[in-house]
């Protein structure tokens, strides 16, 4: 058998379609629990990115004197909720194979482990980022307004990248 499944003892000598048939109702069933999870996340992160405080800003009228006015300030900025977003996206899947891997080996990394997570990450910094650039119609441009996301992405990629020859080396 094999690391989970199959659950209950003797389940192999069951009809192997009444087998998939429950395996499928399983499968659906985590499903519409990953869809609860991410709608409840969703909302908490909505309900945090959306925050707002009160600030006073110095300013001049058109006198030249000073006044003082009262602003509407996010109190979380939006990069947050978009880089926890595309981590969850794009890394739970392989981190989730990682430490199924670990568990089931004796908590030893196994051939899939970092390596996984670390391809994952490089498949999406190089080859989505290409393809997206590549996607664009001949002679258009686009701008990046919120460099904070893609450099905070950047960084962290790097910084895996080092910890790979660390770990190996």
């Amino acid at each position: 058998g094999g690391l989970i499944l199959p659950i209950i003892p003797f389940e192999h000598t069951w009809n192997r379609s009444f087998r998939g048939f429950l395996y499928l109702i399983g499968l659906l069933w985590c499903f519409l629990g990953v869809s609860v999870l991410s709608d409840v996340f969703m909302a908490g992160i909505e309900r945090i990115t959306n925050g707002t405080y009160m600030k006073k800003v110095k300013g001049k009228d058109r006198a030249g004197n000073e006044v003082w006015t009262t602003v509407e300030e996010t109190t979380w900025n939006a990069s947050v909720a978009n880089l926890t977003l595309m981590a969850l996206g794009s890394s739970t899947p392989e981190i989730l194979l990682s430490l199924i891997e670990i568990s089931g080996a004796g908590f030893f990394a196994g051939d899939l482990g970092p390596g996984t997570v670390v391809g994952s990450a490089s498949f999406n910094l190089y080859v989505i980022v290409g393809l997206c650039m590549s996607a664009l119609p001949e002679g258009e441009t686009r701008r990046i307004e919120g460099w904070t996301v893609h450099v905070i992405t950047a960084i962290h990629s790097l910084l895996v990248y080092v910890w790979l020859v660390v770990i190996i080396v």
